[in-house]
């Protein structure tokens, strides 16, 4: 396989993980990740979590009712050695959660990759953010 197809497939396993993401397709996220997968959302007020499996309890609690749309832009791949790579992903996401509450973010992703099995899965993840807006619900007009 040639350097430029490896960098396709690793922009194809970013976008799977945006789709499946905001799609809540929990079963076709998992398989973005490396089982042993470090997502560290920490810098971002978030958590450090390790594993797969327990990102996926992690996260689909919180965004299960939330309307998420993740665009993901100006990828900065490069290929480390055999089987590995790391990118950083501009980042601009919204989440709307059931009382109302709206977030829109801007950030990157710093990543690491490997291939397993033939296929390229994300090994580690750090969400870092630049800007944050939050918008509260409106409030209810007071009962007469």
């Amino acid at each position: 396989m040639s350097d430029l197809e490896d960098y396709e497939r690793l922009k194809r396993l970013k976008a799977r993980y945006f789709r499946t993401m905001d799609t809540k397709d929990w079963a076709g996220m998992r398989t973005v990740f490396a089982d042993d997968v470090v997502m560290d959302t920490t810098a971002a007020g978030g958590n450090l979590v390790t594993g797969a499996d327990d990102f996926m309890e992690f996260l689909q609690p919180m965004l299960q009712d939330a309307v998420t749309v993740h665009h993901g832009h100006m990828p900065e791949l490069e290929l480390t050695g055999p089987g590995q790579a790391r990118g950083i992903w501009a980042l601009q996401d919204t989440i709307v959660w059931p009382d109302g509450t709206r977030m829109v973010g801007y950030g990157h992703y710093h990543e690491t990759y490997e291939k397993v099995d033939g296929d390229w899965k994300i090994k580690s993840s750090t969400l870092t953010r630049l800007h944050v807006d939050f918008t509260l619900p409106a409030a209810s007009p007071a009962a007469d």
